[in-house]
């Protein structure tokens, strides 16, 4: 479990990202958080493998205290894939990248060849293992940064911006790939601007707004509510806009799933037809 306590940060510069910040995030849980640029999102996920620490209050990762914990130690729990890739690709290869803290972990060369083949296949670069990542599109460059991450196979993967520079079949990819570590019981937590991103994964959102969490709960029902999402500069998903559009009472208002709205729509035909 991980868990937020009151936390508050203030940059050197004196700016306060966070105020008063408090949550849990169950193991297996894949969360959402949601925001403007500005509302603290990132900064809240950095204290988590403990890039920061809170100027005051308490994270806690599986009951330990990351104030008194390195950041080695809670990356062996907690990987993070930063939304620049550039920031934390460094090798002159795919295969080294990958590999680099393997070996710092201390893995044997079998399990090593076995992590990055198996990273490099799931993410779709097998063919780039030999070439420097510098050399790769943004797009392919953020896929060794997540396989980098991955191979070292932490409990809790937090990804800042994932679908940045994504086409749409990669963010399907993506997509089917969170479900599947949901289904190994791993921890998904997601910042993201991409709305229609989440409305098809339909994860926990935590919406937040100049430091604080503002909302909290399922996402059809954080995304269908149009006064929060305004306050927050984000805007309705596509099909919650047309719902919102067709005021029809037959229809739920807490729609935001392609699939559901399809069969919903029909449903409604048909019973029109048979009356």
């Amino acid at each position: 479990m991980l868990s937020v306590e009151n936390v508050r940060f203030s940059y050197a510069s004196g700016v306060e990202a966070l105020k008063g910040v408090s949550l849990k995030v169950n193991d297996g849980e894949f969360v959402a958080i949601m925001g403007q640029n500005g509302a603290g999102k990132t900064t809240l996920v950095k204290h988590f493998n403990g890039l920061l620490k809170p100027t005051r209050g308490k994270i806690y990762i599986d009951g330990v205290d990351t104030t008194k914990t390195s950041v080695a130690a809670l990356a062996r729990k907690v990987g993070f894939v930063f939304q620049n890739p550039d920031n934390q690709l460094f090798s002159e290869t795919v295969d080294e990248e990958i590999s680099f803290a393997l070996k710092n972990f201390g893995f044997d060369e079998a399990t090593i060849e076995g992590r990055v083949s198996w990273a490099v296949n799931l993410l779709g670069i097998s063919q780039y293992r030999k070439t420097s990542p510098f050399m790769l599109s943004g797009g392919e460059r953020k896929r060794v940064a997540l396989a980098s991450v991955l191979a070292w196979d932490p409990q809790v993967l937090v990804l800042d911006e994932p679908t940045i520079g994504q086409d749409h079949q990669q963010k399907e990819n993506l997509r089917q790939f969170i479900m599947q570590m949901q289904t190994q019981g791993k921890t998904v937590i997601i910042v993201t601007h991409d709305v229609e991103f989440v409305a098809e994964c339909n994860p926990r959102v935590v919406l937040m707004r100049e430091g604080k969490i503002v909302a909290d709960g399922v996402g059809k029902d954080i995304l269908t509510n149009s006064e929060v999402l305004e306050q927050s500069s984000i805007v309705l998903p596509q099909i919650a806009q047309v719902f919102m559009y067709l005021q029809m009472p037959e229809l739920p208002a807490n729609v935001i799933d392609l699939y559901e709205a399809k069969q919903l729509l029909l449903d409604v035909l048909k019973r029109r037809r048979r009356s």
